[in-house]
């Protein structure tokens, strides 16, 4: 009998991390709904039962809060044997404008305690429970808007779009993955950063030109691969793109 993986997205009660629970549920995984809002998580299991998904519950969790984080852990571990895959998609712009010359540290730590401090957070805390899955998967939602490779070519589309705190700190997200790749590259865990691409979600104001069911296209792939599939590597609709 072929055992059900679990999966586990933060931020997952609206936008991208919905749809990803959405279509991680058609393929049959049993799927927690990460939510900061307890309410809101309750909702978006309620809208996925309604479609007829069975194997989806929520789960309480402040990316940014040590004592969720644990409780949440503590929570997982109570209900499941092991997790089969997570996927770090909480994530906040800030405030703006944001230029390198004048953000405020404050706006800088405060899209730095979601968006980067809030991946190693929860990733840590989650580890011993992956590492009991034959295929442990990890996948970091990042940007392109975090690729340094991309902001020094002046023919990249959002060239001129330059918010230093959002764009950093998906640049040190994908840091992280490079280096808890590294770290587990004798094991069978696969490590990657994804680009959802431009999606119309409220992180935009919905000014995006893709749907979320469009950007959850290379999490979605990178969730399921076997384990000879890659580590380390940042993607973009299916494509390695660059740091």
């Amino acid at each position: 009998m072929v055992r059900q993986k679990t999966a586990l997205i933060t931020g997952a009660n609206k936008g991208i991390g919905f749809e990803t629970a959405k279509q991680l549920l058609q393929l049959g995984y049993s799927v927690f709904i990460g939510s900061r809002d307890l309410k809101r998580g309750l909702k978006a299991v309620e809208i996925l039962k309604e479609l007829g998904y069975k194997d989806v519950d929520v789960l309480q969790i402040d990316v940014t809060n040590l004592f969720s984080v644990q409780s949440a852990s503590k929570e997982l571990e109570s209900k499941i044997s092991q997790l089969d895959v997570l996927i770090n998609n909480a994530g906040i712009i800030g405030e703006m404008p944001q230029h390198a010359s004048t953000i405020s540290l404050d706006n800088l730590r405060s899209v730095y305690e979601t968006n980067f401090f809030g991946v190693i957070q929860v990733t840590q805390h989650l580890l011993d429970l992956m590492k009991k899955s034959e295929e442990p998967r990890i996948i970091n939602v990042s940007s392109d808007m975090g690729s340094l490779t991309n902001h020094s070519n002046p023919d990249y589309e959002f060239y001129d779009v330059k918010p230093m705190a959002y764009c950093s700190s998906k640049t040190a997200v994908n840091t992280f993955t490079v280096m808890l790749a590294y770290e587990l590259k004798d094991t069978n865990f696969k490590i990657n950063s994804v680009n959802p691409g431009f999606t119309a979600t409220d992180l935009n104001g919905f000014t995006g030109y893709q749907t979320p069911e469009q950007g959850t296209r290379a999490i979605i792939k990178l969730a399921t691969i076997d384990n000879s599939g890659p580590s380390g590597k940042f993607f973009s609709d299916g494509f390695e793109i660059a740091w």
